[in-house]
């Protein structure tokens, strides 16, 4: 399974991830960074591709298949 995880330190908290997040899994944490709800997240990438500072990365979680 995949999921987006955020680099708080890189993040500009520009929203440019959570306007593009088709499942509106990503929120602004009072304009300082960006947070991904694991709970609502697909790992789907769109956020990643979107990020302009570079902090948000899509990876595998989760055990073994």
């Amino acid at each position: 399974m995949k999921k987006a995880v955020n680099d708080t330190q890189r993040c500009a908290a520009c929203g440019a991830c959570a306007l593009q997040c088709p499942r509106q899994a990503i929120n602004i944490y009072r304009g300082c960074y960006a947070v991904v709800d694991d709970s609502i997240c697909v790992g789907c990438g769109i956020c990643e591709k979107a990020c302009p500072a570079g902090s948000i990365k899509v990876l595998e979680t989760g055990g073994t298949r």
